[in-house]
């Protein structure tokens, strides 16, 4: 029986496992995001620690039913201080959820069993309770000086100061 090659096991591997996020296509870059939403949150820092906090408090371009941004391609525009992650920054950003799928693969981790490349399922996420799913509310509705009273912690997030 001939053995395999690097190349033919590397076929047999998803794509996160094979390639670093730089030979990544668009299209598999795109397909890491697994909509939870955390990243969405409004995020405060602590000025004195520099400990940062996740509220649940919601950009305002954020569905909270679909766990997606309702204007994707023009959200820099609209929202200026909204954070774009590259292949580039994603190492960089240690703010981003423990749970990211970005996050995990920058770290050499595997994506969890209910991410939907994965699963199979863009369900599975919401399903076991690992997204923000109708959990948060718009920054339409809560102030700056009421957002500091939202702070949560995510499931799969660890409690943070």
């Amino acid at each position: 029986m001939p053995n395999k090659t690097n190349k033919q096991l590397n076929a047999q591997l998803p794509f996160w496992k094979t390639k670093n996020m730089a030979e990544m296509s668009p299209s598999e870059w795109e397909s890491l995001c697994d909509n939870c939403g955390k990243c969405c949150c409004i995020r405060l820092e602590d000025d004195v620690t520099g400990d940062i906090y996740i509220t649940d408090v919601a950009c305002k371009l954020f569905d909270p039913a679909t766990c997606r941004c309702t204007d994707y391609a023009n959200r820099s525009k609209k929202v200026p201080d909204c954070v774009t992650l590259t292949k580039d920054n994603v190492d960089q950003l240690h703010w981003m959820p423990q749970t990211c799928a970005y996050r995990l693969v920058a770290e050499g981790k595997d994506l969890p069993e209910y991410h939907h490349l994965v699963s199979g399922s863009r369900k599975a996420i919401h399903e076991v309770g690992m997204s923000v799913q109708d959990a948060v509310t718009s920054e339409v509705f809560v102030s700056e000086d009421e957002q500091a009273t939202r702070i949560v912690i995510w499931p799969g997030e660890p409690d943070i100061g």
